[in-house]
């Protein structure tokens, strides 16, 4: 009988988790004791998001996902992963949160090209994003990062942790022309002119990037920022980069998440946006060889209209995630 007969086959590498040396300085640990014990469920899901990065280090290069996560999310999100192999799930933990990031760079990536020059980049509850620090495309733009100043002041110590113990090179290296990081609250009526005050030109070419945030807004504050987006169409080429969760989504935490919307792509365009495109997970744009099981969870809700709200099946509600590109020009809004 041979080994894999036996269940003795060898350890594959993902049950392993390695992690970085960095990781165990006092520093770096006291940060992430302090994220641990004080951050609400909001503010941890940035280092949550980075954890989901630096696990699936296979398809996303994001060098300081692990850093920016920490050790507890890192073996909490590993150890969901871990289970999911083992008993063969048809969904691995993280895979959600794997094609979303592929989807939102590529999709700014695209954005930016069709500019033809000059963008700016402005990442709405940045979190513990690194896209400054790791999209080439970003060589051009100028990118500014919005989000709670102790996020911010988290994140940029982190980053200066490991600048500090890189053998004398300096690094974290921005790939963005610039980097600008706003502190603000977007639930808050000043975070627009904390921007502009912190460089933004509401007249130049803008990719708006609000990846995993909308949610967990209250409606009126979801649709407050949506507006004030849409309001820029009538100023500059805008590209609005976004992803939705259905109202049946919501209720997998009634406490945390708020905002959805069954039908994105009518909504945006009654707020101004011209042109909108919606993707669902395993749709050709939003799949990156990752949602190859036909029989997948996404797969089979792809089947469905979405107007179904509970899976005929098994009566489990269909909880969708909406990744949606809306854009819109003066030339548009104006006529």
């Amino acid at each position: 009988m041979s080994d894999h007969q036996n269940g003795l086959q060898e350890v594959p590498q993902w049950l392993e988790l390695k992690l970085p040396h960095l990781l165990f300085s006092d520093t770096v640990q006291g940060l992430h004791a302090t994220i641990q014990s004080e951050w609400d469920s909001l503010r941890r899901s940035a280092c949550q998001t980075a954890a989901g990065r630096a696990l699936w280090k296979h398809v996303i290069h994001d060098p300081f996902a692990d850093l920016l996560a920490g050790e507890t999310c890192l073996k909490s999100f590993h150890e969901k992963i871990k289970n999911d192999r083992l008993k063969n799930a048809r969904e691995t933990s993280g895979v959600i949160l794997a094609v979303r990031t592929l989807w939102f760079d590529s999709k700014i990536e695209a954005a930016l090209s069709s500019f033809n020059g000059e963008g700016q980049v402005v990442l709405l509850g940045a979190g513990m994003d690194a896209r400054a620090y790791r999209l080439s495309c970003l060589k051009e733009s100028d990118v500014f990062e919005v989000d709670f100043p102790e996020v911010l002041e988290v994140k940029t110590t982190l980053l200066k942790a490991a600048t500090e113990t890189i053998d004398g090179h300096l690094h974290p290296i921005i790939t963005a022309k610039s980097l600008n990081r706003v502190a603000a609250d977007i639930r808050n009526n000043d975070w627009l002119e904390k921007l502009q005050k912190s460089g933004f030109v509401p007249e130049k070419n803008t990719v708006w990037v609000l990846e995993g945030i909308l949610y967990y807004l209250s409606h009126s504050h979801a649709m407050q920022v949506l507006s004030i987006i849409a309001d820029k169409c009538a100023l500059a080429r805008t590209v609005l980069l976004a992803d939705f969760m259905n109202k049946p989504s919501t209720t997998l935490s009634n406490s945390i998440f708020h905002f959805y919307s069954d039908w994105p792509d009518h909504l945006l365009p009654s707020l101004g946006f011209s042109h909108v495109k919606l993707s669902q997970l395993g749709d050709p744009d939003a799949h990156f060889g990752l949602m190859n099981d036909p029989l997948n969870l996404f797969n089979k809700l792809r089947s469905l209209p979405r107007s179904v709200q509970t899976h005929p099946d098994d009566g489990t509600p269909c909880c969708r995630l909406y990744l949606v590109e809306a854009s819109g020009l003066p030339s548009q809004s104006n006529q």
